[in-house]
This record gives structure tokens, C-alpha cells and sequence, in this order.
């Protein structure tokens, strides 16, 4: 594709169309109320809710994309057909398919598939129809936040069940509940129809509420309701222990981590860097019968309190791996890359899902022989080490041989840790002979 024809989540200068999967902060990074560079295409979600997001905006720039619609392109004499899938991440999230003569490309965004959720299964079937047609699919540009099969969590509505007993088990408690600027909203329903209560909201919160249309269920005034929703950078152990010393008070983090720090401080957030957690092995959350979901739900366990006032429950808005594995099999693209580059959870997908990717039979050879060559050099260096252990004079010799393995087996590249997610998350598509931003 030509150079700078189109950017996504992205919003330099030099793309003569710009397309916004969801109004997500780390996804708007430098889009402001003055920016103007192009055409901006997004959902019709999307288009009610930005102007309260970024005042001033030139509204004259959107376009409105439609769900399950298709939309032709013509940019530097290159038709370009797009068409438009529900994400299920948030309200007015979208995945974007490209087609032209430059090839094939999708752009998930941030996306959430449950087998046991309608909206998914009519999302599956309608990328799968979309994709009927087409010899391959170059490039997916994927959701890798929980790209890494230790991480699992069950559907939102289990999880959100989950929410709603810890909040019933504590009847005399004042419930907080961290929650982001947008996303959330059927959790905080559920919560309001089972137990017949109002939420209380922060009131630019209550405005996009209202913006969305949901139920007249969100209140403002405190002492209408036990239960608050709050930003979640704003629930932290210090300020529930305030809480504490006027009226019995519990916080509820609902978050796809299923982790948290070994030693939390008293004034530190939650919403802070997290580590890994032994617990955290794969389930099976592919429910294809009621029968199933069942005995998923009475596996779960009890949900994790990680402080005297603290419960965390896996209620996520993005795939876990198992949803992220389906997906690939669907599509069978040629070739992956993550839209998150620098997570404490996620991996380079082509690590693990590049075997599910429609690639030629040397390249194969060639991740299957990188494959070979990670498993030989980790078992040389254990043998190394374990000699270095019985063999005192020895200790540096074997050391140097270790390190002489390192030139020899190369191994298979991951992707750097880091505690924050990467704010640019876009894709630029570009042409055959220069490299794809992230």
C-alpha cells in the first residue's frame, strides 16, 4: 500500500484517511480538539461521544462507519473496500477490514469474542461471510494484551455474577467499584437489575451514560445507593481504609488481570503495575453447551481478595487466549502484529500463533527449526548449570561455555516487558518496500 494512505489509531500528519477504532485514551493519543489533518472515520458510537471528549472539534471531519457495512474508498487513484465489524470491547468499538489491490488487511482493535456472547457469534459470522471471497488475509493487526496462554478469565457475564455475590455478601457495606471513562456499562447493569438498585456515578460519567442511552438506572446523589462506581485510578487500599473509619466499605477491582502486586502499599493504586501470579493457568472458557457453562461457573472459585477491604474479579473487556487462538483460526492470516507493543502481559503473537498463520512451508521450517534451536540452547545452559553446581573449580569454565552457547542458538525473539502499555497503538499501512509502524 502506498505510503501514508491510511493511518489508524494513529494521528500524524501525511495519511489522507484517518479511521478511529474506539474512543479509548491510549487510542486518541494525539488527537486533539484542533487536530485536522483528514477525514476521520469511526462508528456512529464513536462520532456521538468524541465532541464531549475533545471539545471544539472540526465535526465537518467525520464519517460515519456502520457495523457490518461496507465502504469504497477511492485515495491517490487506489480503491480501497472497508468494511466494518463489531469489536465487542466497548461501546462504539469496531475492527476494520482492507481490501485492494494492495492486499488484504485487518485491524482488530481492541476486541472481546466470548463463545457464550451473542454479539461475538454475530460478529464471527459476519467477518467470516466477509472473508469468503478473499485468497488470504496479508496482515492482522491484533488485540495482543493476553497473547500469552497463562493468562485466562471467564465470559463477562460470569464474571460479572461473580461481582454481583461479593456485593450481596456484604449487605450492610458501602461497594466502590473502579471502573474507566468508557467500558463497563453491562457490568453496571447487571449489578443495578439483580439487585434492584441504583449506581452511582461520577457526573461526567452520568453525561456519557445518558449519551449512550442506557437505562435511568446512574445516579449522582450519593444517598440514593450503597454502590459507586469511581474512576479506577482513583481506588486505592488508603482510601478505602478512610471509608472504614466512618462506615463499612469494600472495593471491587474488575479487571482482566488476574494478578497483583505481592506487596501492596497503603497509598498505592490499584491500578498501578501488577506481576504474574502462579494461579494463573489456562481453563477452558469455550462454552459450546448451557451444560458446560455450568460447570465453567462452579470452577472458577471464589474471587480473589487481596486485601481486608480488596476484591479483584477477571471481568475483561479484551480476549484471553484461548478467544485470541479462535479468532486466528478463523481468519488464517498470513501474518500477525500486536497493536500492543510493551505490556507486562503480552507477547509477540507470531510466538505462539504463528503456527496457526497460512505461511509459506520454508518459513515454516525456519519457525519450527528457531523453535529447535530455543529448546536446545535452554537444555545446554541447564546442563551447564547444573554442572557449575558440582563442580566448584569449574564454576567459570562452564560459565564461558554458557556463554559461548549464546552466539550459537539465537532463539526465538519476544517482545520487551514493560509495566505500561504502549500509548501509540495504531498501524500505519504502507507500501511493500518500507517497514509497518506500530
Amino acid at each position: 500500500m502506498e505510503k501514508g494512505l491510511i493511518s489508524i489509531d494513529r494521528w500524524a500528519k501525511g495519511s489522507e484517511a484517518y479511521f478511529l477504532t474506539h474512543l479509548h485514551s491510549d487510542h486518541i493519543h494525539g488527537l486533539t480538539s484542533t487536530w485536522s489533518h483528514g477525514p476521520l472515520f469511526c462508528s456512529s458510537v464513536t462520532a456521538k461521544l468524541l465532541p464531549f471528549k475533545l471539545p471544539d472539534f472540526n465535526l465537518s471531519l467525520l464519517h460515519i462507519l456502520h457495523t457490518g457495512a461496507s465502504l469504497t474508498l477511492t485515495l491517490s487513484s487506489t480503491v480501497i473496500h472497508v468494511t466494518v465489524i463489531d469489536a465487542c470491547h466497548c461501546p462504539g468499538s469496531i475492527m476494520l477490514l482492507f481490501r485492494g489491490d494492495f492486499g488484504c488487511f485487518l485491524h482488530t482493535g481492541d476486541f472481546r469474542w466470548e463463545a457464550t456472547c451473542q454479539r461475538a457469534t454475530n460478529a464471527r459470522h459476519m467477518l467470516d461471510h466477509a472473508l469468503q471471497n478473499l485468497p488470504v488475509v496479508d496482515i492482522v493487526y491484533l488485540d495482543n494484551t493476553y497473547s500469552n496462554p497463562i493468562y485466562d478469565f471467564p465470559p463477562r457475564h460470569v464474571a460479572a455474577q461473580k461481582v454481583i455475590d461479593i456485593i450481596s455478601s456484604h449487605p450492610d457495606h458501602e461497594v466502590i467499584i473502579g471502573i474507566n471513562t468508557l467500558g463497563k456499562e453491562d457490568l453496571l447493569i447487571e449489578i443495578s437489575r439483580a439487585l434492584q438498585i441504583k449506581i452511582w456515578v461520577w457526573p461526567e460519567r452520568l453525561r456519557t451514560m445518558h449519551l449512550l442511552g442506557y437505562p435511568d438506572i446512574f445516579t449522582t446523589n450519593t444517598s440514593l445507593t450503597r454502590v459507586r462506581a469511581v474512576p479506577q485510578h482513583n481506588l486505592s487500599i488508603r482510601t478505602l481504609e478512610a471509608f472504614n473509619t466512618m462506615h463499612p466499605t469494600i472495593g471491587i477491582l474488575p479487571s482482566g488481570l488476574p494478578w497483583i502486586k505481592k506487596s501492596l502499599q497503603k497509598n498505592e493504586f490499584l491500578s498501578g503495575s501488577f506481576l504474574t501470579s502462579s494461579r494463573c493457568t489456562r481453563g477452558k472458557w469455550s462454552a459450546n453447551s448451557e451444560a458446560e457453562i455450568g460447570a465453567q461457573i462452579g470452577n472458577i472459585g471464589s474471587p480473589d481478595k487481596i486485601h481486608e477491604y480488596m476484591y479483584t474479579v477477571p471481568y475483561s473487556d479484551h480476549s484471553n487466549y484461548e478467544e485470541i487462538e479462535e479468532f486466528i483460526k478463523l481468519v488464517q492470516p498470513t501474518r500477525l502484529k500486536g497493536i500492543v507493543a510493551y505490556s507486562s502481559c503480552c507477547i509477540e503473537p507470531m510466538y505462539y500463533f504463528g503456527r496457526l498463520c497460512c505461511v509459506d512451508q520454508q518459513t515454516q521450517q525456519l519457525y519450527e527449526e528457531k523453535k529447535r534451536e530455543e529448546r536446545c540452547k535452554r537444555e545446554r545452559e541447564e546442563a551447564v548449570s547444573s554442572k557449575a553446581s558440582y563442580a566448584g573449580d569449574n564454576v567459570q569454565t562452564d560459565r564461558d561455555r554458557s556463554k559461548a552457547l549464546k552466539g550459537r542458538f539465537s532463539g526465538v525473539r519476544l517482545t520487551r516487558f514493560s509495566r505500561l502499555r504502549k500509548t501509540h497503538r495504531g498501524a500505519k499501512l504502507r507500501g511493500d518496500n518500507s517497514s509497518d509502524e506500530e
